[in-house]
Formats: structure tokens, C-alpha cells, sequence
């Protein structure tokens, strides 16, 4: 039986006996290494999802690196890699490579080479411990993301304020064979993690094709086909015309009244509503807004690249990065057809946008200058219809699947905040 002590401390309850509760900089230390001069241009990056990886290896947007290189920090492996940006939403891992890193990155290792690194970084990897970080940042900042969600990120926790944060410390011993049973099981997590995955992987792919064959080649599979003369178009059924947004699509001004509901146009290709808790710099003041309503077609001005173009299903208002347009085609063609551009990354070739994975267009000068195959309405209302099938069908085997991603997501939390709290000791045949 394990006896336990109180330590007071919200986040962490009690903890054995036999542990230690010490602050961070007493147990461990931070490399400030430069690079400078230049001893590597292996760029690495951290993300919540991803932990330490080669840059080229990042999923999604981010900034472009810089070409010098001799002002960021060296990692080595073994170092425990933190953002001090984003502590708050999981952006720490452990390091297995030798490489250059942002300077607004932390690298922690221990002071005592016999404590166990792995065992500090599970604690970084903690729901509860990330948010006992809240009110530590030197300012907020609220950033909309692509998928329309608000994340909450801390304008950089200072390292004084960070080391002086008390950790549970288990004996030595303790402490390896903690990080080995959750090497373990996380592993095992992880492994079934991918699985699924993999799996939405495969049903986004396939709803992608279904999309992407249908508004340029139609529903008859042995349509005659004739070459668009567009790059980025391919072949098309050759009983269709050719058009531009700016021909099909006329761009809106709409007024607003201020308690209207404030909505975001996701990269998941729908309009959805904004968390009215948030506030922040990056939230959009009414007078960077503009009124939407049910059956508005809209174009995010900066997220096009990732699909986030949608068919309005509710009434609000909308920052004006967002194009606001009707036509006389069926809006929902237009749609299809622009997310199908997103798909084939055509938006990164025709843009300017200064970030690493994005696009720019703000301006409805150039959305407008985009082309569009045309087939006849009737057969774009054919279309669609059997797109709006398909697409809910596939989004509801997504759903499922994502579901029991976030359970394993939590599942996976839950058991390292155990071990390494000592809320649960590590079985003996283990």
C-alpha cells in the first residue's frame, strides 16, 4: 500500500511519501547554446501533435525559417524542447536529433545525469500541468485557427517564472521504470492512434477524388474529355464551358447588427460560430466585421489554400478577410469546385502568401481571376446532390473515427498524470 502526502498544490494533490517536491531549476538546467557560429542548419521544429521533428517533416502552415541560421539555439538529443510560446497547448517533446531550433525555444536537461529525462518530459506532457501554466505568460493573445477553433497561447512564460514551478520528483529508480512502462504503453496508444489515423486518412482521400472527379469531369464516367488549356484544371467534360469566379460570383457588403452571432468560415469547409468567451488581439473587432447569411458562399482572404471555403448555413457576421459572395449558379458547385482547387494546392501557386504553407488572397481582384469549368445548371444541381451524399456520408465515418481518437487521445493523458504523480504505481510484472 502506498502512503501518500498533500503538497497543496492544485494541479498535483498528492503524491508518495517517498517523493520529493522540488522546483524545476533545482533539478533541471537550461542549455542557451547559439549558433553562432554555424555549427548546423538541420532546422528542427515542435509541435503538440508531432513533438520534435525536422522541419521538413512539420504538418500544416508555419513560419518560413530563417536563411541565418546563426541566431537560433542549438538542441542536442536528450534535451527536453519546450515553445515558450505555447507551453499551454502541449508544444513540448524530447529531442532525438542534433539540430538548430527557434530562439523563443526552451531546452531543459537534467542537472543530475542519473535522474531519468524521460520522466520530466512526461510531466510537461500533462493536461493538468500545462494548465496550471495559465497566468504565468506575459500577455494573451487569441489566435483563430484554420479549423475555426480560438486557441488560447501565452505571449512567451518567461523561464524565471517557469523554473520556479514545483514538479514531483520520484526516487531514481522509480523514475526509470515509470518512463519505461509508459514508453510502453504509449507506444501502444500511438500504434492504434496511426491505425485510425490512417483510416480517416483514407476516407478524407477518397472524399477529395469523389469531389475533384465530379466538378471537372461530371457523373458520366465515359464522358468525352477535352483539355481546358487551364494548368490547374486538366481535362474537363467537353460539353462544359469555362468561366471565372468573377463572371459566376458577385461579392457582398452586408450590414450587421452588433449583437448578431460572430461566425468563422474552417478549413473543414464549413461556417460555424465563433467561442463568444474569446477575446484577444486576434479576434476581430465589429468594425472588422461584415453580416453573412444562410445560403452566402464564403471565401477566407488567407485560409483558401487549406479549404476553407463553405456554404453558409446561419445567419451572423463575419470578418471581412472573409469574401462574402452570391451567384446564379448553384453556390454549392462553386464550392466544390474551389475546395477542389485547395486539394490540388493550386492556391499556393497562384499566391503570394508570405507564410511557409499558405495563400493570399485578400484581394478580390485575384479571387475573381480564377477559373471555373461550367457545366449546365441542371447538371451542376446533379452533382451537388450526389456530392451532399457522399460528403455526409464519409463525414459521418470521419466523425466516428475522430471520436475514438479523442478517446485514446485522453485515455493516453490520464494514465501518464497517473504514473508520474504516483497516483498509480507501475505493476511489478511490468
Amino acid at each position: 500500500m502506498i502512503e501518500y502526502k498533500e503538497t497543496d498544490i492544485q494541479w498535483l494533490g498528492s503524491i508518495p511519501s517517498s517523493w520529493e517536491l522540488k522546483k524545476i531549476k533545482y533539478v533541471l538546467r537550461e542549455r542557451i547554446e547559439k549558433n553562432n557560429p554555424v555549427r548546423t542548419s538541420f532546422i528542427l521544429s515542435l509541435t503538440a501533435k508531432q513533438g520534435v521533428i525536422p522541419y521538413d517533416e512539420k504538418e500544416g502552415g508555419g513560419n518560413k525559417p530563417k536563411e541565418d541560421v546563426s541566431a537560433y539555439r542549438l538542441a542536442y538529443p536528450g534535451d527536453i524542447v519546450m515553445n515558450s510560446m505555447n507551453i499551454l497547448s502541449g508544444s513540448v517533446g524530447l529531442s532525438n536529433y542534433f539540430g538548430c531550433v527557434s530562439p523563443v525555444y526552451y531546452m531543459l536537461r537534467p542537472k543530475d545525469e542519473a535522474d531519468d529525462v524521460r520522466f520530466f518530459n512526461y510531466i510537461f506532457q500533462t493536461t493538468m500541468f500545462q494548465r496550471s501554466l495559465f497566468g504565468l505568460g506575459n500577455g494573451i493573445l487569441i489566435k483563430e485557427s484554420g479549423n475555426g477553433k480560438l486557441n488560447t497561447i501565452r505571449m512567451r512564460i518567461p523561464m524565471d517564472k517557469f523554473g520556479g514551478l514545483y514538479i514531483p520528483i520520484a526516487p531514481r529508480e522509480e523514475q526509470h521504470a515509470i518512463s519505461d512502462y509508459l514508453d510502453g504503453k504509449c507506444a501502444e496508444i500511438d500504434s492504434l492512434i496511426s491505425n485510425i489515423q490512417r483510416e480517416i486518412d483514407t476516407l478524407e482521400a477518397y472524399k477529395k477524388s469523389v469531389i475533384s472527379e465530379s466538378v471537372t469531369k461530371g457523373l458520366d464516367l465515359n464522358a468525352e474529355l477535352k483539355d481546358s488549356g487551364i494548368f490547374y484544371m486538366g481535362p474537363i467534360n467537353s460539353l462544359w464551358g469555362i468561366s471565372k469566379i468573377g463572371y459566376t460570383c458577385t461579392k457582398l457588403t452586408r450590414a450587421f447588427n452588433p449583437e448578431d452571432m460572430a461566425v468563422v468560415c474552417s478549413n473543414k469547409g464549413k461556417v460555424l460560430p465563433r467561442d463568444e468567451n474569446a477575446t484577444g488581439k486576434m479576434v476581430s473587432e465589429d468594425n472588422a466585421m461584415q453580416g453573412i447569411i444562410k445560403g452566402d458562399i464564403a471565401i477566407h482572404g488567407m485560409d483558401t489554400w487549406h479549404g476553407a471555403i463553405a456554404l453558409s448555413d446561419m445567419d451572423g457576421k463575419i470578418t471581412r478577410v472573409v469574401h462574402v459572395c452570391d451567384s446564379s449558379e448553384d453556390k454549392r458547385y462553386i464550392v466544390y469546385y474551389m475546395q477542389y482547387l485547395a486539394f490540388q494546392g493550386v492556391y499556393k501557386l497562384i499566391s503570394n502568401g508570405v507564410r511557409g504553407n499558405t495563400s493570399d488572397f485578400r484581394s478580390w481582384e485575384k479571387v475573381k481571376d480564377i477559373y471555373i469549368p461550367l457545366p449546365p445548371k441542371s447538371e451542376q444541381e446533379r452533382i451537388c446532390n450526389y456530392l451532399d451524399d457522399v460528403c455526409q456520408e464519409v463525414d459521418l465515418a470521419i466523425e466516428k473515427k475522430q471520436e475514438q481518437l479523442d478517446i485514446l487521445e485522453t485515455y493516453k493523458k490520464t494514465i501518464i498524470y497517473e504514473y508520474v504523480t504516483g497516483k498509480k504505481g507501475v505493476p511489478v510484472n511490468a
